[in-house]
């Protein structure tokens, strides 16, 4: 597991593969703010996390969790609804805004781990 992880991190400085920190509380208690997750591109079904740019706002990334996902977009919605600002108030997401799925927290330290199952 550990080489795996080393070649994750090593393939996402060589590549660029995106990474991003989370910031504020939409995503608790499954993310925290602070986390830092690496994204890889891929599909994504309902259910997932996913990063996608905001998009009234595209340089601004968003980390949430898919709730429905068709040929041309994704509602995302916060894990925490009181504090997110998701597809409840800027509609579906179009698929080319979306960047891939957060699969591995690697900060903080003590938090870090595998994010396959969220």
């Amino acid at each position: 597991m550990a080489v795996l992880l080393a070649v994750l991190l090593g393939t996402a400085r060589l590549v660029t593969l995106p990474r991003v920190t989370v910031e504020g509380p939409s995503m608790l208690p499954t993310l925290l703010p602070g986390d830092r997750l690496l994204v890889l591109p891929g599909p994504v079904r309902p259910g997932c996390l996913v990063v996608v740019s905001h998009p009234r706002n595209p340089g601004l990334l968003l980390v949430k969790r898919a709730d429905a996902v068709d040929r041309r977009t994704v509602t995302v919605r916060g894990d925490n609804p009181s504090a997110s600002t998701d597809s409840r108030h800027f509609g579906p997401v179009p698929r080319r805004l979306v960047l891939g799925r957060p699969v591995y927290r690697y900060s903080p330290a003590d938090r870090s781990g595998w994010l396959w199952s969220t």
